[in-house]
């Protein structure tokens, strides 16, 4: 399918100074953009709760994520369980209900009540769930303990345990966390067609949240070191670094418009710049692998020359191609649900780039290789 006629050389190449210019701008406008205001982190990344409920009458997702908004839970996730009618999956960024200075006015409430001297270690969940202590010696009388947890407003869900088999007293105390408030407003709030118990609940900490992204970083830098190798094995130096100047020029918009849009970053988004990675290096290399034939075909013109006739040829093959996959994109943006509109977004973002890149980015950057290494020892 033509619609570019193939013998009609386009000189991409004029352009090459302004337009590399306006890249390099952008990539530095991206990298200040993750410094200020920085990414908008989601749940896998930032921390936070999540719950599968079964909720008691027929309600859709709008409605659910409206009134967690309107509870104060902004920003939430809310994905039906495949499957089932009214069974939800929900992302909340909150992991403790328990804030630090309300746990240190609890600790001092148990020092008052149980002797300081009494108490060897108050340990506190991360998710502010539970609180473990451990004690030289067993209090007469355990309701102490409860009385002295909600004398500071927190709520404490059952009654207090002492856990067997250790050498000291360990005591355990279940308080009321983020799932249980949520389900609790819930219930309040939809009344009968609210959810009952979570039949699951997970939270993730900042810490866990902080390696989750320490492997995301990981995960991006293995796949351009390893496309790397491929092209400098599948090229020679000559197009190698376009291609993977290209690549790093793509992701790093690509994150930066996320960043600007303040759309949530999180695994999602990195599954989609691994695919904005493949999609970007492979239309690189059909350029690439056109120019390469050229060279050898024209060997009287310049690679100035070969670039603007090989790119000129592909065209058509680009415009197809790119068409098409920003379609089904596009379909997935304005229908899909919320998780798929955001990596839809990342995607339409990306492939528009992408290809912008092959012509704009890789392509100068080979013309620039040539020119300043190979062209003298030829």
């Amino acid at each position: 399918m033509e619609i570019v006629n193939p013998n009609v050389t386009i000189d991409f190449m004029r352009y090459r100074g302004p337009v590399v210019g306006f890249s390099m701008l952008l990539v530095v406008l991206s990298i200040v953009s993750l410094v200020y205001p920085g990414p908008n982190y989601g749940i896998d990344f930032a921390g936070g709760t999540e719950l599968q409920l079964a909720f008691g009458g027929d309600i859709d997702g709008g409605e659910i994520r409206t009134t967690l908004d309107e509870l104060g839970y902004e920003g939430s996730d809310v994905v039906r369980v495949e499957g089932s009618e009214n069974e939800y999956m929900i992302r909340v960024r909150d992991v403790s209900a328990l804030p630090p200075e309300q746990a240190a006015r609890m600790e001092t409430a148990l020092n008052d009540a149980l002797g300081e001297s009494n108490i060897r270690e108050i340990k506190v969940s991360p998710g502010g769930d539970k609180v473990t202590l451990r004690l030289n010696s067993m209090p007469a009388d355990l309701s102490v303990v409860r009385t002295a947890i909600e004398s500071v407003g927190v709520r404490v869900r059952n009654q207090v345990n002492a856990l067997p088999g250790s050498e000291d007293v360990k005591l355990e105390v279940q308080l009321v966390g983020v799932s249980d408030e949520l389900v609790e407003k819930l219930q309040n709030e939809l009344g009968a067609r609210g959810p009952a118990a979570p039949e699951r609940a997970e939270w993730v900490g900042p810490k866990a949240g902080q390696q989750l992204r320490d492997a995301a970083i990981k995960s991006l830098l293995y796949a351009i070191a390893f496309i790397m190798v491929y092209v400098a094995f599948r090229f020679d130096l000559r197009f190698a670094p376009g291609g993977v100047i290209a690549m790093f020029h793509d992701v790093v918009i690509t994150l930066g418009i996320y960043v600007l849009v303040q759309k949530e970053v999180n695994l999602t988004t990195v599954a989609a710049l691994l695919t904005i990675l493949g999609y970007s290096i492979n239309d690189t290399i059909v350029v690439y692998d056109r120019i390469r034939e050229n060279m050898n075909r024209y060997r009287d013109l310049s690679l100035r020359e070969i670039i603007n006739r090989s790119t000129s040829q592909m065209l058509s093959r680009t415009i197809v191609t790119s068409g098409t996959t920003l379609l089904s994109v596009t379909a997935f943006f304005i229908w899909g649900t919320p998780v798929i509109k955001d990596i839809a977004f990342a995607l339409f973002c990306g492939i528009l780039i992408g290809t912008y890149s092959s012509i704009y980015v890789a392509a100068p950057i080979t013309e620039w290789m040539d020119r300043k290494f190979f062209r003298k020892e030829a």
